[in-house]
């Protein structure tokens, strides 16, 4: 008995810390929506550039990252839509956009980068190259991306289609489609009926 009343107390003092965490860092986010949670502990950079909609759970040792955005700009770097959970320990970086599209769900240790690193020159280390391959992510409404799973620059995942744990998008997936492997490919389609 004892025990489950300490594990009950830990759960509500982690709860308490990350609605604490989210309420104080609000006015730090482009826009971070009523009943959204940002999970203990985060690393975030640049999120002046982050629009985060209502009712969004980011998991515990998540990275919301972003790098340099283009002068002017209007729209947020990246945009994660409404009802919206990404688990824990996953990574999402942009330079220019990455849209997360309403109600997506998003597994562990994903990883969705709308850049890559540059590895050209021979004289210096990858880490001091700056990125390359810019191109924008979007991830459709209802989207579901398994543990593990890596999106690409210039990806875009359709509505309600399935990643399989362990894939590497490198190329869009439509609406509806189930796609897997390293790199990913579609396997099955689920396309609605039509009503007569």
């Amino acid at each position: 008995m004892r025990i489950r009343g300490f594990l009950k107390a830990h759960r509500w003092w982690l709860r308490l810390g990350a609605k604490a965490f989210t309420l104080l860092s609000r006015g730090d986010f482009r826009r971070l929506g009523p009943r959204s949670t940002l999970s203990l502990p985060i690393r975030l950079h640049g999120a002046e550039h982050i629009a985060i909609g209502a009712r969004v759970f980011v998991g515990p040792s998540s990275w919301l990252e972003v790098l340099a955005p283009d002068e002017g700009r209007s729209q947020p770097a990246i945009q994660i839509g409404d009802g919206t959970s990404i688990a824990g320990f996953c990574t999402i970086t942009a330079r220019r956009s990455v849209v997360i599209e309403p109600n997506v769900l998003i597994a562990r240790y994903a990883y969705i980068s709308d850049h890559t690193h540059a590895h050209a020159a021979q004289d210096l280390p990858i880490k001091e190259q700056g990125i390359a391959d810019i191109a924008p992510v979007r991830i459709g409404e209802g989207a579901w991306l398994g543990q593990n799973v890596v999106v690409c620059p210039g990806v875009t995942i359709g509505r309600n289609a399935v990643i399989g744990a362990n894939s590497v998008v490198k190329t869009d997936v439509p609406d509806f489609c189930v796609a897997v492997g390293a790199p990913a490919r579609v396997v099955r389609c689920n396309f609605p009926t039509p009503v007569t």
